[in-house]
């Protein structure tokens, strides 16, 4: 195969050699186009300097280019969640280019010539990148073809194309850079040390295990009716207990928010249902399916089908059923045994109204095994390179070798896992060529088909008759909510705001205002929900439209921003209504009242209700006499150190901590020990000590390679942290600058 077609191919291939798609440089100038979206502010920054938008730019259209190739090879579409994702993606390699430089020239990290070559080429030590590996392989023998590799370096460096030039010299840099990275991390793997000692309390965490009765006052036995607490006694704990490192927080921003949701009415309701029964009438007499679909269906369902508009529908959950070709399990009987021509529904399908005119059945499933040489509709060289050699396979493939051709040459990361196979298909679930071959060729049958995809090497491996799907012309509608309903439920959310507005102004302490809020939604039926976002990477989840997240960062970030501010208006969410507060903005340290009031409150109940069941317990050690005082009973658990868990009590590291301290003697009860879920009084019935070890050589290799696996990401972490990076660029969308 000509070295080109290789190299185009590995367009796909090579995007893990970095993460970057770096071989792209090759194919296209994408890399060179650094137009900015952002016209002011900042992306963020890394101790206090500005992040290099053209750095960022650059990443960016690398990651968005590969990811949609990725996608298109996988037939999904790319969305703009998707595109988010590739921006993360782009933001994350920025961050590690600018801060794992510096960290490279402090060492005096380089790579040499030489180091590059044996990294490229998989010599002196060096494993080969897998990726170049299968993009090097020559077909004929299935082995790496070092030459090719070869060609293809000294054709770049030779080249007159001062666009192919600069291109190589990115790669290379590219490739030195993934090299750098795994030097410098490999650096820090050196320096990780296990003790004999950790190797051993290891070991005995593990191993060592105490068999226990126990009683617990469980305080979620004690009703808030029966302990309650006030207001003074939650701001007297804060004060007490706000700087214990569990209660620390991260510098950031609250919202708190409830919805109103736009729904139809009951008179909606009723317009909706007699439209549909007169669709109903029309659709039963109807003698053209495809122009009344059209005419009357929110989506016009059309299928490769004589009828234009007809389609196969499965029950859903099974496991070959579409999303949109469902119907509710429930109705399969009645879907199966309809006549042609009848119609069933109208029916609830997910949340959507359907009506469905029987207009067949489909009773054939394929079965085939293929080998996909990929090659894009419009690409003529590439398509000549796969038909070229799909022609040469297609000579050699029998049934004995077929699964190993797939894992040598097939390009469909659908099948190849499974050698190839796609099983109980029906005709319309795949491109038609590839359809009709499955369909028409008899079973045992090798053969090349071509589609949009590529060229596809078939067997035909069996085809049923034995099933029936029902094939349909399908209306759908949806009930919404209707101009007048919408007018009035945002009359309703306008009132709403303003009512919380007045009440919270005669409120002066912050966190009463905050408190106010949640009550008002409550009594007004709807559900308060918190929404936290941190300093150094603002992010609004949970929201429909992109324009609503921003109303949010906008209301939680503007400039005059204070705790109690609420939306001007109601923002719009798709669907709904929101009504939102700014309920924290919080400094990193010790936080404010009105951050941690619930958690302050929670964890204050608890310790009035653990005094409250200490004194119950006084000096009672007798776990029998103890459950009937308490009225409960004496449970049983087997525990360890390495799992602070007891079975029928709860996540108790203290509790098991003190267990396994040797205070606790055999046959022994402990004292009133005060837990997470409640407090615990302990027998331990037997200690089953950890059998005599040779020594802990296993433990400490465990350890020790757990810790180096963890080393990129807790170094990033660290020099994130260390450096005070900030990522702004959901704030600058917004319009936001900071």
């Amino acid at each position: 195969m000509a070295i080109i077609g290789k190299i185009r191919s590995m367009r796909y291939l090579l995007v893990g050699i970095t993460g970057l798609a770096l071989l792209t440089f090759i194919l296209t100038g994408l890399f060179d186009k650094i137009g900015s979206s952002v016209d002011r502010g900042t992306l963020g920054t890394i101790d206090g300097n500005e992040v290099d938008t053209a750095i960022y730019n650059a990443k960016m259209n690398q990651f968005e280019y590969s990811d949609r190739q990725q996608f298109q090879q996988q037939q999904r579409e790319y969305t703009e969640k998707d595109q988010e994702q590739s921006a993360d993606k782009a933001w994350s390699a920025t961050v590690d280019e600018i801060i794992l430089k510096r960290e490279y020239e402090a060492l005096g990290l380089a790579v040499s010539e030489k180091e590059f070559t044996s990294f490229l080429y998989g010599e002196e030590g060096f494993t080969l990148l897998p990726e170049i590996q299968q993009a090097f392989t020559d077909p004929a023998t299935g082995q790496f073809n070092a030459a090719q590799l070869e060609k293809y370096v000294q054709d770049q460096e030779k080249s007159s194309d001062p666009t192919a030039i600069e291109n190589w010299k990115k790669t290379k840099e590219a490739i030195r850079i993934q090299r750098m990275q795994e030097k410098y991390f490999q650096y820090l793997g050196q320096g990780s040390y296990v003790t004999k000692l950790e190797a051993k309390n290891e070991y005995l965490a593990k191993n060592e295990s105490k068999s226990i009765s126990f009683v617990m006052g469980a305080y979620r036995d004690i009703t808030d009716d029966q302990m309650k607490i006030s207001d003074k006694e939650v701001r007297a704990f804060y004060e007490k207990n706000k700087d214990k490192p569990k209660y620390q927080v991260m510098a950031g921003r609250d919202v708190k928010y409830f919805d109103v949701t736009i729904l139809p009415s009951k008179k909606d309701s009723s317009v909706f249902n007699k439209e549909l029964s007169v669709v109903k009438k029309a659709f039963a007499t109807s003698t053209n399916d495809s122009v009344f679909i059209l005419e009357n269906s929110e989506v016009p369902f059309s299928r490769a089908y004589p009828s234009g508009s007809a389609l196969t529908l499965r029950p859903e959950g099974d496991p070959k059923a579409r999303p949109d070709l469902t119907y509710p399990a429930a109705m399969d009987t009645v879907f199966k045994s309809a006549a042609i021509g009848q119609l069933v529904g109208p029916y609830d399908d997910k949340g959507k109204t359907r009506l469905a005119k029987v207009v067949g059945f489909n009773s054939t499933v394929m079965k085939v095994r293929h080998i996909l040489i990929s090659a894009q509709k419009g690409d003529t060289k590439k398509i000549a390179s796969a038909k070229k050699l799909a022609d040469s396979l297609v000579k050699v493939v029998n049934k004995t070798n077929f699964e190993e051709f797939v894992k040598k040459y097939s390009e469909d990361p659908g099948s190849k896992d499974k050698g190839g196979v796609y099983e109980d298909f029906m005709d319309y679930e795949m491109v038609t060529p590839f359809s009709d071959f499955a369909k028409e060729k008899p079973v045992g049958t090798i053969g090349v088909v071509q589609t949009d995809f590529g060229f596809h090497i078939m067997e035909v491996l069996d085809r049923k008759n034995d099933v029936k799907f029902p094939i349909v012309a399908l209306i759908q509608k949806t009930l919404l909510a209707s101009e007048d309903t919408k007018i009035k439920l945002k009359d309703k959310a306008y009132s709403l705001l303003s009512k919380i507005d007045r009440e919270l102004s005669k409120k002066e302490d912050i966190t009463d205002k905050i408190i106010l809020f949640d009550t008002i939604a409550r009594r007004e039926g709807f559900y308060s929900r918190p929404l936290r976002m941190f300093d150094e990477s603002p992010r609004v989840q949970g929201f429909t439209t992109k324009m609503a997240a921003q109303s949010i960062l906008e209301l939680a970030y503007n400039d005059e921003a204070e705790v109690g501010d609420l939306c001007s208006s109601p923002i719009q969410d798709d669907n709904r209504l929101i009504i939102a507060i700014v309920s924290s903005i919080r400094e990193k340290g010790a936080p404010a009242l009105v951050d941690t009031y619930e958690r302050m409150r929670t964890d204050a109940l608890n310790e009035k209700k653990a005094n409250s069941i200490l004194k119950k317990i006084g000096s009672v050690t007798n776990l029998e006499v103890l459950a009937k005082k308490l009225k409960t009973d004496v449970k049983q658990a087997e525990v360890t150190f390495a799992s602070p868990s007891i079975q029928g009590g709860g996540y108790e590291p203290e509790v098991i901590g003190a267990l396994f301290s040797g205070k606790v003697k055999d046959k022994r009860s402990s004292k009133p020990t005060v837990g997470q879920s409640g407090v615990y009084v302990i027998r331990v019935n037997k200690t089953v000590k950890a059998p005599a070890a040779k020594n802990y050589d296993a433990e400490k290799m465990q350890m020790l390679s757990q810790i180096k696996a963890g080393i990129a990401n807790s170094s990033r972490q660290a020099l994130q942290k260390k450096l005070n990076v900030m990522d702004n660029r959901a704030l600058l969308e917004a319009g936001i600058v900071r």
